[in-house]
């Protein structure tokens, strides 16, 4: 079994998978923070050294070397469905779920993720809620294209969302 979480970053796609491993007794991995042990850097510093092009690839070489892989959870980077190379790899997946949350809850566990300052680069001159709100419009009709389901997570915690995903598809 295979089960990619995608959605923006604050989505709750790390902790959600952690739990989903615990309940199903498999893997789980993050994605960029793969990329990360693979770049020996962080994403923020990849960015700023060797551009988003450079990031983008060791994305998609990533995701190929984890969607070759049997029963785990991948949390997926943000911006994963921008390739289509990606969206054919998470085709490949038993099971893609969006997670969804509005950008002010996004900038809000955003804010109070101590490591996603330090590591992750802004993606807009803008930065803000007017990044999150214009990535979202972008990425959203890829979100969808790409997922099995959708998932506001607002009102759940973690483990109530992976309660959902499990009852849903049926583990």
């Amino acid at each position: 079994m295979k089960l990619v979480l995608i959605g923006y970053r604050g989505s709750g796609k790390s902790t959600v998978a952690r739990h989903l491993a615990l309940e199903l007794g498999c893997d789980w991995v993050d994605a960029d923070v793969e990329i990360e042990l693979r770049a020996g850097k962080s994403i923020a510093a990849l960015f700023a050294d060797d551009g988003e092009g450079r990031f983008r690839d060791l994305e998609e070489e990533v995701l190929a070397e984890l969607v070759s892989r049997e029963n785990l959870i991948i949390a997926a980077g943000g911006g994963a469905v921008l390739r289509e190379a990606n969206r054919r790899q998470l085709a490949r997946c038993d099971r893609v779920v969006w997670l969804q949350a509005s950008p002010a809850t996004i900038l809000r566990r955003t804010a109070l993720d101590a490591t996603t300052a330090g590591r992750r680069p802004k993606l807009t001159t803008a930065g803000g809620e007017e990044e999150v709100v214009r990535l979202l419009t972008e990425r959203g009709p890829l979100y969808k294209q790409c997922a099995d389901m959708q998932i506001d997570t607002e009102e759940m915690s973690p483990g109530e969302i992976a309660q959902v995903i499990i009852e849903q598809i049926h583990l």
